[in-house]
Order: structure tokens, then C-alpha cells, then sequence
């Protein structure tokens, strides 16, 4: 399907299924939970609609929630990365136009650009779920240790997954 919004809906329906069946029971010590559905968000053309945008990040966070029993928290946290996103994508690309369409991934920007990227987005989702998630602050440092061991996990599976299913670099 070459259609962006078929290759979209294909995309979102593979990441959730990975998500909810295969990652969300994955028992890591406790500490690391990777996260792969954000990849979506972080996937859609660069010149989405900034509410468009927002109301796609709440219903694709709202169902992970559905099947992790969550209430909520991805809703929010994939809210809040598709609120940064655009100032993102012009703090690290500024000097690069995006056509049409195009999504912010390794075929456009680099591998490198979108690490940078990735990591930003998948940090700030990780900081916000996982503070939501405890709902205190007594626990700083260890919720903080999730934080960065989840997003160095998430982050290393989003790049497999692009490295294997993305588009490649037009030569």
C-alpha cells in the first residue's frame, strides 16, 4: 500500500499489536519497559496538523491504554511527545525542508538525526509515564533509573525496527 494514511493505519496496527501482545509482557527486573508504539507518533509526516496531531497521539496512547489497564497514562504521555514534536523537529532540523508528506525518519534525515530525535521524544514520554505512574516524588531516583534505562531500551528497539523496516536512503 502506497497511500500514506494506508501505510499509517498498517503501521499503527503492527506497533500496537507488538506493544500490547509481546512487549507489555515482558518482565525486565522491573525496571526496563520498552515502549515501540510511540514510533508512530514520532513517524507521521512532519507537517501534520498540530491538532490533528494531538487527537491521533490521544487515541493511539488511549489504546495501549485499553489493553495495558492504565487509565490514562500513555494517553497523556503520547500527548505531551506530540506537543513537543514540532518544536523538536525544528530544534534539530531547521535547516531542513520537509515536502509534503514526509516523515521525520532515517531516510530523511539521517540515522544520526534521528536518534537525536528519537531519544528527546522517547526520554520526555518515558520522564512523564513513568512520574504519572507513581504519582510522588519520593521515589525520585529510582523512577529516574526507569527512565533512562526504558528509554535507552525503547530508543534501541525503535532503531532495529527502522534500521530493518524502514525506508531506505535514496541514493
Amino acid at each position: 500500500m502506497n497511500s500514506p494514511l494506508g501505510r499509517n493505519i498498517i503501521r499503527f496496527i503492527i506497533l500496537i499489536l507488538v506493544q500490547v501482545l509481546v512487549l507489555n509482557n515482558m518482565n525486565l527486573g522491573g525496571y526496563m519497559n520498552p515502549y515501540i508504539y510511540i514510533l508512530f507518533i514520532l513517524l507521521l509526516p512532519a507537517n501534520t496538523n498540530r491538532s490533528l496531531l494531538l487527537i491521533i497521539a490521544f487515541f493511539t496512547g488511549l489504546t495501549v491504554d485499553f489493553f495495558a489497564h492504565t487509565l490514562g497514562l500513555h494517553a497523556a504521555a503520547s500527548v505531551f511527545i506530540a506537543y513537543l514534536r514540532p518544536g523538536t523537529i525544528r530544534l534539530f532540523f531547521r535547516n531542513y525542508e520537509f515536502a509534503s508528506g514526509e516523515e521525520p525518519g532515517p531516510a530523511s534525515i539521517g540515522i544520526g538525526g534521528f536518534f537525536r530525535y528519537t531519544i528527546v521524544l522517547v526520554f520526555m514520554h518515558q520522564l512523564l509515564l513513568f512520574y504519572l505512574e507513581g504519582l510522588s516524588f519520593n521515589h525520585f531516583f529510582v523512577t529516574l533509573y526507569r527512565v533512562i534505562l526504558s528509554t535507552i531500551l525503547s530508543t534501541f528497539i525503535i532503531l532495529v525496527a527502522m534500521l530493518l523496516f524502514g525506508k531506505r536512503k535514496k541514493k
